[in-house]
């Protein structure tokens, strides 16, 4: 089965005083999902926005990254194939703890 899908992503990063913040909203065509970021910038730090830029944008993706993966941990429960239980021990040989 061939399926091809477009979802649009949009971010907007807005500076003021030494602050970054940055929303990035992406849309599925039926949903809504959308990701925050802020950067601060060290008061003896240069001021290059930029920096700001980068770091507010990447840490609003990566809470829309995290927010779209609960979704699909989710979506996956509600079918039958949710997360393996099983973990293995934190060190060791993987027989040892049991």
């Amino acid at each position: 089965m061939t399926r091809t899908a477009e979802w649009r992503m949009g971010l907007v990063l807005v500076e003021e005083d030494g602050t970054t913040k940055a929303r990035v909203v992406l849309d599925t065509g039926t949903t809504t999902y959308t990701g925050h970021g802020v950067a601060r910038c060290n008061p003896q730090d240069l001021d290059i926005p930029e920096i700001g830029d980068e770091l507010a944008a990447s840490r609003a993706m990566k809470d829309l990254a995290s927010k779209l993966m609960r979704e699909a941990n989710r979506d996956l429960e509600s079918v039958g194939a949710g997360p393996d239980t099983v973990t293995a021990p934190p060190y060791g040989w993987p027989g040892a703890a049991t």
